[in-house]
């Protein structure tokens, strides 16, 4: 096999599918922690006042610990964020899509389900 025929890139109109997979993401993302961070500003966030006495009598640990998994659910979305806002530079510098390990091109498949991730396939199964 002539490895010169192998491309080393995705090519500027892959990128650019790739970049509004990014994007929907991104948006995605973004609303949900808008929602994450409004529940834990509000805990009555439904607006209705049958459930705020529900809310009131909650246990304080449980409380707390609802707030617990709220707030690491936002930090997980933070990082998902930054995670694709790093995959735009990369395709902003027509890095994106290249294996850090192998340095060959990741699936396409696989950049469709995780658009952040910087290793192809066999390199993340070779972490494991």
């Amino acid at each position: 096999m002539d490895n010169k025929n192998e491309k080393t890139r995705y090519s500027d109109a892959e990128l650019q599918e790739f970049k509004e997979i990014i994007l929907e993401k991104m948006r995605m993302a973004r609303e949900e922690l808008t929602a994450l961070t409004q529940s834990l500003s509000s805990p009555n966030s439904n607006g209705t006042d049958d459930t705020a006495g529900t809310y009131k009598t909650l246990e304080d640990g449980s409380a707390t610990l609802e707030k617990e998994q709220i707030n690491q659910l936002a930090a997980r979305q933070k990082k998902f964020i930054e995670n694709l806002e790093s995959a735009l530079g990369r395709i902003q510098n027509k890095t994106y899509g290249i294996c850090r390990e192998t340095g060959k091109l990741i699936q396409k498949e696989r950049l469709r389900a995780v658009p952040h991730t910087t290793l192809s396939m066999e390199a993340k199964l070779k972490q494991s």
